[in-house]
């Protein structure tokens, strides 16, 4: 099936198949409800792949965004789950960009070795979702550095990670000029801190999630990443980072789905034919190709301006909001085009359909990208 006319990654994407090979899709179903994926992340990060993004002067890849983007796509696209993979892939950027020389030296060449994980982004709160700049965690400067008080929530991985990139209140709402100002960056390494409570979160999906509780966490002044104040800057290009990789992670579970079903369909047989044949059955698998084809062409318009250093925050929301529902498209067609065998576990169907539904509200919910669109992009008024 033609995906893409994307032949320059040929060679990372074979490299990237070849190390899902070995992660089945038994792999995945074993994982099932809550285990995280400690080897399939051993072995992605020991072919180099997770520290893709780090420079190679710190040990990584040096790879552009669309490179990453792709190696996250040929992750979904083999069945696996890269949830696992993106967060380091995105926070990382944010001490590349931001952070001291020392802290740069100090933390990229051990995330890239595989010896220090990144992959905890302390942002959201009970009561602050989207609206990042009503978050009420505070950091306040004592001699030792920073004591921190607070909560967040959908923190995935903090379970399975060293550091988190934390962003926290250091000056209040109601005395900053902007809702932006007073938000600052920190590095903490959650191994040689305490007051920190991490407790998993249930959900439909094996996300590894959590609730963080911060506790008079006492961080050193060198924890902070550039100044204090400007962290809801610092984060920004980090957030279309993340949508265009997300957007990649949708496309291969999109791809993965359209397979699967596409092959169940040209091998079932009822009423003396293959189920492909008939249209309800044809059509909206069909749709949900081209709607593929479609947001995987703005994917890659906004990565390319990502690379470029260009404003990409519209490509990036587009791609994200056109991904996420076509890949949803593709989860209905799949699980419509299996019946009754898309909801038994051994398909895959029923993991892959939850999964990418997951995409419809993070890491920004698609209506929210159609306020952002309606207002910056066609200057319509302010509809929240």
């Amino acid at each position: 099936m033609k995906w893409t006319e994307d032949n320059e990654h040929e060679d990372l994407r074979s490299g990237v198949r070849q190390v899902c090979a070995n992660f089945p899709g038994a792999y995945w179903r074993d994982l099932e409800p809550d285990t995280y994926p400690s080897e399939f992340v051993a072995a992605i990060t020991n072919a180099g792949f997770l520290g893709a993004l780090i420079p190679e002067q710190y040990g990584g890849g040096g790879a552009t965004l669309t490179e990453a983007s792709v190696i996250l796509e040929e992750i979904s696209a083999s069945g696996g789950n890269p949830a696992a993979c993106h967060a380091q892939m995105y926070v990382m950027g944010t001490v590349l960009r931001h952070g001291s020389a020392e802290q740069k030296q100090q933390y990229l060449p051990e995330i890239a070795a595989g010896r220090l994980r990144l992959q905890a982004f302390g942002v959201t709160e009970p009561g602050a979702g989207s609206e990042t700049t009503r978050i009420s965690t505070k950091a306040e400067q004592v001699p030792e550095g920073w004591r921190i008080n607070g909560q967040k929530i959908w923190t995935s991985r903090a379970l399975y990670s060293d550091l988190m990139l934390l962003l926290a209140r250091t000056t209040p709402y109601d005395e900053c000029a902007k809702p932006t100002d007073g938000l600052s960056t920190f590095l903490i390494d959650m191994r040689k801190v305490d007051g920190i409570t991490i407790k998993p979160i249930k959900t439909m999906i094996n996300h590894s999630t959590t609730e963080v509780f911060f506790d008079n966490v006492v961080i050193p002044a060198d924890a902070l990443i550039g100044e204090a104040g400007r962290g809801f800057r610092y984060i920004l290009d980090g957030m279309n980072a993340e949508r265009i990789l997300i957007a990649s992670e949708c496309i291969g579970d999109g791809r993965y789905l359209l397979e699967k079903a596409v092959a169940y369909a040209n091998e079932r047989i009822i009423f003396d034919r293959q189920i492909g044949s008939n249209q309800g059955v044809q059509f909206p698998l069909a749709k949900a190709y081209a709607q593929l084809r479609a947001a995987d062409l703005v994917r890659f318009d906004a990565a390319a301006k990502y690379d470029a250093g260009k404003s990409c925050a519209s490509e990036a929301n587009m791609a994200k909001l056109l991904a996420s529902e076509a890949s949803w498209a593709a989860a209905n067609a799949a699980m419509d085009t299996h019946g009754g065998f898309g909801f038994a576990v051994e398909y895959d169907i029923e993991r892959k359909f939850r999964e990418t539904r997951l995409y419809q509200v993070a890491p920004i919910n698609n209506n929210l990208v159609l306020a952002y669109l309606g207002q910056h992009v066609l200057g319509l008024p302010k509809s929240y």
